[in-house]
């Protein structure tokens, strides 16, 4: 083999060796966010409470659709629902089957998956699958305009 041609060779496979693994991580799953580090969602349990708090201004333009009754809003990994006058609710807002991002049906009382239409009840309990493990959900406390979930 001639040098020339050698060197091209090693230099383009060497090259394929240094981004393959950029490459193949960026076609992974959505990274868990910001808000809940901790969050597991390998575990898919349904317990409340993950050891952090997040707070939230409902004043807050991003928050705008929690004013009315039914309406949704995300924070980090967090899809928080308001089912009550003062009454909301709050789960990872990544499906247990491919981690999309859920939302709120409020017409039906569900949350929807967009991917592959897994359906979770109002506590993240799987109504349909190809989920099989309900939704995290985090415990809500409001104190006037702000919620507190943790």
């Amino acid at each position: 083999m001639e040098r020339s041609k050698f060197l091209r060779n090693f230099v383009a496979g060497g090259g394929l060796l240094f981004t393959a693994p950029l490459i193949l991580s960026s076609c992974g799953k959505e990274e868990m966010g910001d808000v809940n580090d901790n969050d597991n969602e390998g575990n898919n349990n349904n317990n409340s409470g993950s050891g952090n708090e997040t707070v939230i201004d409902l004043n807050g333009s991003a928050y705008n659709s929690l004013k009315s009754v039914g309406g949704f809003a995300y924070s980090g990994n967090i899809i928080i629902i308001r089912t009550g006058d003062a009454q909301y609710i709050a789960m990872s807002k990544l499906c247990t089957h491919d981690s999309c991002t859920v939302s709120w049906n409020n017409a039906a009382s569900q949350i929807i998956c967009p991917c592959h239409g897994s359906k979770f009840d109002s506590n993240g309990g799987v109504l349909t699958g190809p989920a099989t493990a309900a939704l995290k959900k985090y415990m809500v406390t409001v104190s006037g305009s702000t919620l507190k979930i943790s």
